[in-house]
């Protein structure tokens, strides 16, 4: 896939795309089923497919002190649509200016005049151009007028119901990981830089690595234990991961992320790690004592392996 960031570029002159435009937050199942139909249309008409996308959230633009709960970081999310095997990813930058036009100014202006859009797939649920204002029927009508080819991609649907980011969301903020990575065709994650931390976890027989997440915005799951693959300089291990407040050692309220890395020792202090979520194994709770905490912890070591022999990853 070849990136295109028109913050840098002004415009694209000798290719002309099947495309499709949107945040695309997580590439999703029902984001790539969309992305399909691109790239299906592309080779019929024997052009490039491409994606259009934002590398910020356009509310994030409109509404400065807006905190969008974010599934990826605009650099995994080129990763991701890389995956998906279209040609292009075509960056644009969203202002304030771009926010003002309507939808015919959008496809006439940035659309046509920049990027040479030859066929425009919609989402079945998709709004663009100033307020949302316009639908799919005026897009076709546009469209006309434009040059533009306007196809109404179909819907994508499992077991019946409506695949979201939003649902997404609301299955990590659950702790509902399986659910989650199904919705996403690949298990979720965080990256971060690895910093110090209180070192209770050595003084209990389970060192941990504490974790200072990236992206600001990306969605923490719910807090509890979770049997996770952890990426580290450049190898894979397997871990167990905590998020939480830790309850029977301290009582602040400040969320921790720490990860239990198994058959490794050493020093990691700011270097960087990525952690896939495989399976929830249980919720954060206070214990009565600091040796049933640690009894515990055994447990839930034990229950981390089991899940992800079970697994397979």
């Amino acid at each position: 896939m070849d990136f295109i960031d028109l913050a840098v570029e002004k415009g694209i002159d000798s290719l002309s795309f099947v495309a499709t435009v949107g945040f695309f937050d997580g590439v999703h199942i029902g984001h790539r089923h969309l992305i399909d139909q691109v790239k299906r249309e592309a080779e019929r008409r024997g052009l490039p497919s491409a994606v259009i996308t934002f590398p910020v959230h356009p509310r994030k633009v409109l509404q400065k002190d807006y905190q969008p709960a974010l599934l990826c970081g605009f650099d995994e999310k080129v990763e991701q649509l890389a995956l998906t095997g279209i040609d292009y990813c075509i960056s644009i930058p969203f202002t304030v200016e771009l926010s003002q036009l309507s939808a015919k100014e959008f496809m006439q202006k940035v659309l046509k005049e920049q990027l040479h859009v030859d066929t425009l797939l919609v989402g079945y649920d998709h709004r663009f151009g100033r307020n949302r204002e316009d639908g799919f029927s005026e897009y076709c009508r546009y469209g006309k007028e434009l040059g533009i080819d306007v196809v109404l991609a179909s819907q994508f649907r499992l077991d019946n119901k409506e695949v979201s980011s939003s649902q997404i969301r609301r299955f990590l903020k659950a702790g509902r990981i399986k659910e989650a990575n199904g919705l996403l065709s690949y298990h979720y994650r965080l990256s971060g830089k690895i910093v110090e931390g209180y070192q209770v976890g050595r003084t209990i027989g389970f060192p941990t690595a504490n974790m200072q997440v990236w992206e600001r915005y990306k969605v923490v799951p719910e807090l509890g234990v979770y049997a996770v693959i952890v990426y580290l300089q450049d190898l894979a291990y397997t871990g167990m991961l905590y998020i939480g407040r830790r309850p029977t050692l301290h009582s602040d309220n400040e969320v921790s992320v720490e990860v239990n890395i198994f058959d490794f020792d050493g020093n990691l202090y700011n270097q960087s790690i990525c952690v896939e979520f495989i399976d929830f194994i249980r919720p954060d709770r206070k214990f009565a004592s600091k040796e049933e905490l640690v009894a515990q912890i055994h447990q839930d070591r034990r229950s981390v392996k089991q899940r992800l022999m079970e697994s397979e990853y």
